[in-house]
């Protein structure tokens, strides 16, 4: 029986235990305790949308958007088209964010404007697209199955790369009539990585950035998550019928405390899965609360721990004979990154205290690529500093511009002044108040 219904609210501390282990390919820092009353806090309807909770309020401009998958499923896309207070601007260069495990598109807004991604890029001339999967809060539709169903949740990333990431990049696509920079944190570099070994997809991105790079787990040293593995927790679930993984449900706490309770040292709890952090800012934990950590699946966290257990970057392993009916196969195909576009500029993030993305998997990575990616490592980092880091637009985001720029032949800053500048002359040359034509030009370098 798979969870499902409304989200009731968590008792503090299980409640900042589920924040904890949203990061189980996310996060790492420091044990927050000092964070008040989390167990009193519910997350946002959808009903609004992200746009109207996180983002219009701030001055962007946002709209929601649906794309149907070849499966089914209804993904929200959120669209900010430009930064806050640029009057008619022209279209830049589009950007696609892939968020990671038990988060959702609003993981990039969740810091303040100058610290998150998404507000950056949108500040810098980019045209920002914000996926959701499948599962998450923003994501619950599809056009014949109901969440409270068992098939609902019948999927694993190799769904979200080969279906949700393949449609939401294709929409864009088409939308802009333009390839599309990627970029993806933990999971959704899982997501990207798989997917550009499709040449049909690989065909539509201009460049990738890579936050904690992950497409293999055998060198994970995170206690907690080893643990957790160790323990069959992904088979267990599924064997007793549970299909939605819900931290905010009280299957969810069980898991958790099962987990936590005379096992693992609490007080260090934040670092036993991911490892310490050196940026992260701990007094908004109480706000990420109210967004994190969104539902996944068991059968993609049992895909994630085959990954662990196996060292392989494959798909999804059903057994033998499941094998040999879903891929005809006896063991399941790998992801082979050699068959990723030599041509198709990379770049990466990683850090020297992720516990999750290993320095030494990092690395063996960048070994099965054919091209050479642009590398940015950061000793100090752990893996959610990439993400809610205070000084991430320096150490990280200024850097991932700088690349797309150069790999794009754009430079946003150059175009929004240059945008702005021949609209005013538009104004000045206009007779007798009428309006006058606008005309916006993006120089390429």
């Amino acid at each position: 029986m798979g969870m499902a219904g409304g989200d009731p609210p968590l008792p503090f501390p299980c409640s900042f235990l589920a924040f904890l282990l949203l990061l189980l390919l996310l996060g790492g820092g420091r044990c927050l305790e000092e964070a008040p009353n989390l167990g009193r806090r519910r997350p946002p309807s959808p009903d609004g949308g992200l746009c109207a909770r996180l983002i219009r309020p701030l001055g962007y401009p946002c709209t929601e958007h649906t794309v149907q998958t070849t499966d089914g499923f209804l993904l929200t896309v959120q669209h900010i088209p430009h930064g806050k207070g640029i009057l008619n601007a022209g279209p830049g260069r589009p950007v696609f964010l892939q968020h990671g495990l038990f988060q959702g598109g609003d993981t990039w807004f969740l810091n303040s404007v100058e610290e998150s991604l998404g507000f950056i890029l949108a500040d810098q001339g980019f045209d920002v697209w914000v996926g959701n999967v499948r599962g998450t809060r923003w994501s619950l539709g599809h056009t014949s199955l109901s969440e409270n169903k068992r098939a609902f949740w019948d999927w694993s990333w190799q769904d979200l790369a080969e279906n949700d990431l393949r449609d939401m990049i294709n929409y864009v696509y088409s939308i802009t009539n333009s390839k599309v920079f990627f970029v993806g944190h933990s999971q959704g570099t899982i997501m990207g990585l798989a997917a550009l070994t499709i040449p049909d997809i690989a065909e539509m991105i201009e460049a990738a950035a890579l936050l904690c790079p992950i497409s293999y787990l055998d060198h994970i040293s995170a206690p907690l998550v080893l643990r957790a593995v160790k323990m069959h927790l992904d088979q267990v679930l599924l064997t007793m019928g549970i299909h939605q993984l819900n931290f905010r449900s009280d299957v969810g706490v069980q898991v958790l405390d099962s987990l936590c309770d005379g096992h693992m040292d609490c007080a260090n709890f934040l670092s036993s899965i991911t490892g310490q952090n050196c940026c992260f800012n701990g007094s908004r934990v109480d706000y990420y609360l109210e967004y994190e950590p969104h539902p996944s699946s068991v059968k993609n966290i049992n895909h994630l721990f085959q990954m662990i257990r196996k060292g392989t970057f494959a798909k999804y392993d059903y057994g033998l004979w499941g094998n040999l009916k879903h891929y005809g196969y006896v063991h399941p195909p790998a992801y082979d990154l050699a068959s990723i576009p030599d041509s198709l500029p990379l770049w990466m993030a990683y850090g020297g205290n992720d516990a999750l993305a290993d320095v030494t998997d990092v690395k063996r990575v960048i070994k099965a690529l054919r091209s050479d990616p642009e590398l940015v490592y950061l000793d100090a980092y752990g893996h959610i500093d990439f993400i809610y880091s205070m000084h991430a637009k320096a150490d990280v985001y200024d850097k991932m511009i700088k690349f797309f720029s150069s790999w794009g032949h754009w430079s946003p800053e150059f175009g929004i002044k240059v945008m702005v500048e021949l609209d005013m002359h538009g104004l000045d040359g206009c007779m007798g108040g009428s309006i006058c034509p606008r005309m916006y030009v993006w120089r390429h370098k």
